[in-house]
């Protein structure tokens, strides 16, 4: 038990965990903006080309019960004991994935570009610091570092 909370307590300290937790309340915050999005902006005008219509209470309707009447509402009709396919709901949060998702692929896109460029420039200032001459051991004449003899005094190199 002991070393299990060692270890518990070094996941920790790494900070894995706490990266972990901030990305979850950032996703979780994000994915509300997004539902308000949808919920709120997106789907109502949406509704109203398509004739009035509220996602929010568009279901069908599989098991009523005595106090069901037809044109409730979604939540009055769960109310009264109504078995309900809510498939508005179900449209809404299919719109809020493709939302996310979207944003998600044009955040990873731009992560690697990002990447990409600070590995181009790692590797020109890897190439601009490593030497392409060296000095003959022998007669001090600057020679290419491939070389295997000084072309100046013909000294085999090591």
């Amino acid at each position: 038990m002991k070393k299990l909370f060692e270890e518990f307590k070094e996941f920790i300290v790494q900070g894995n965990a706490l990266t972990l937790a901030i990305g979850v309340v950032i996703g979780a915050a994000f994915g509300a903006i997004v539902n308000s999005l949808v919920q709120d902006i997106i789907m109502p005008p949406i509704g109203l080309l398509l004739g009035k219509v509220d996602f929010t209470n568009l279901y069908w309707v599989i098991g009523a019960a005595d106090k069901f009447e037809p044109g409730m509402s979604l939540t009055a009709a769960q109310d009264a004991g109504v078995v309900v396919i809510a498939y508005g709901k179900f449209i809404m949060a299919v719109v809020s994935f493709l939302i996310i998702a979207f944003i998600i692929f044009l955040l990873v896109k731009a992560i690697n570009k990002f990447k990409e460029k600070a590995e181009a420039k790692l590797k020109l200032e890897k190439e601009a610091e490593e030497p392409t001459t060296k000095d003959c051991p022998f007669c001090a004449t600057e020679i290419p570092v491939a070389a295997k003899r000084c072309p100046h005094c013909t000294s085999e190199l090591a």
